[in-house]
């Protein structure tokens, strides 16, 4: 909405004077040449405050012009890992003083969050094709296909790294109290490497994984949880067995063994953690071990055993619910990476040409 035009203290005078010698809003605004609601507007604030004076305005006027607004937007969509911190440096350089919250006020009026930076796997170029390959094939699929899927993995649970977040109320000089400490131990005081499952239908058996796991041990693990997890979770016919391709996954053996059962796999690309919903799951268990507080790895193990079983089925079948969202996000992003590819491509090609005629 455009600035209104602020009338002279002269005219709004005016309009009181007459207002005063009992005329109507109609005759005034006539006899003046404004609009009927602009005297009615003056006549008010003069009824409210008894002064035809402007009132001062609340609240400084903003200390970042809009050429300063314009650096940070760049600065941040360039280098989205850049801190407050180092903008309000800038600014400084600039000549414009403000503090760190002036700029998070900023970023939030642009329509920028902060918030934590999702890990992801390093991946190649063949990995990024074989991830948009793979999106692409089952974009279309229906919820029905992603809920015939048994999703695994493993993961490594610490037992005191996961609760290296905790919050607590204190009161002062009291920072040291044991109560208000969290025990810390080099590499996290020890862990466990777990095996899991799920589906739509609900979380599936839960293996610890003792010692260094080769293929033997791993197609042990499967002949002793996967088929149970199956009849249990009630897969029916025709359900697929997902898995990554760690070599002990895609090894020889293991790939004749499910063969043999016979199980049907998922084909997944490579440096793909991200695209397997069980990674909501870890998740979620390490945020319920927090609030357990386990004291060593047999009490971490139990507690471990008991939350996977209390996760809930519906956050299972909301996870295969919106997996194709998933999909849909690694299309763009891999269409975004191929048309950077070949724009850094075509520059490479031109820098080329321009130095052979150099030398020409």
């Amino acid at each position: 909405m455009a600035k209104t035009k602020e009338h002279s203290k002269d005219v709004r005078d005016k309009i009181v004077d007459l207002y005063k010698a009992e005329m109507v809003y109609k005759t005034i605004a006539k006899q003046l040449g404004e609009k009927v609601t602009t005297v009615g507007a003056i006549i008010r604030k003069w009824k409210k405050h008894k002064r035809t004076v402007n009132l001062p305005r609340p609240g400084d006027p903003c200390k970042i012009s809009p050429r300063g607004v314009a650096m940070i937007r760049t600065t941040v969509r360039n280098q989205p890992r850049t801190t407050r911190e180092d903008l309000v440096n800038d600014l400084k350089a600039a000549g414009t003083i403000v503090t760190k919250k002036t700029i998070g006020n900023t970023l939030r009026r642009e329509g920028l969050k902060s918030c934590s930076a999702r890990k992801r796997s390093p991946c190649s170029r063949k990995h990024i094709h074989a991830r948009l390959k793979f999106a692409n094939e089952h974009l279309n699929d229906s919820e029905d296909n992603w809920v015939k899927v048994l999703w695994s993995d493993e993961t490594k649970m610490e037992l005191f790294g996961i609760n290296s977040t905790r919050r607590v109320w204190k009161r002062r000089n009291a920072t040291y109290d044991p109560k208000n400490t969290i025990p810390t131990l080099k590499h996290g005081g020890g862990n466990i490497m777990l095996w899991g499952c799920f589906s739509a239908n609900g979380t599936g058996q839960f293996h610890r994984i003792k010692g260094t796991m080769d293929g033997a041990m791993y197609r042990q693990i499967l002949g002793e949880n996967l088929l149970p997890s199956a009849r249990a979770l009630g897969m029916g016919r025709g359900w697929v067995f997902q898995h990554d391709n760690d070599p002990k996954h895609t090894a020889k053996e293991t790939k004749e063994w499910l063969k043999k059962k016979p199980i049907k796999v998922l084909e997944w690309p490579s440096q793909s953690p991200d695209l397997n919903p069980i990674e909501n799951l870890w998740r979620e268990l390490s945020v319920r071990i927090a609030k357990c507080q386990p004291r060593n790895l047999n009490d971490l193990e139990k507690i471990c055993r008991e939350e996977w079983d209390k996760i809930p089925p519906e956050m299972c079948a909301n996870l295969v619910a919106n997996y194709n969202k998933r999909l849909t996000s690694d299309c763009q992003q891999g269409f975004c990476h191929q048309v950077l590819s070949h724009v850094l491509q075509r520059g490479q090609i031109l820098i080329s040409i321009i130095k052979i005629q150099i030398n020409l």
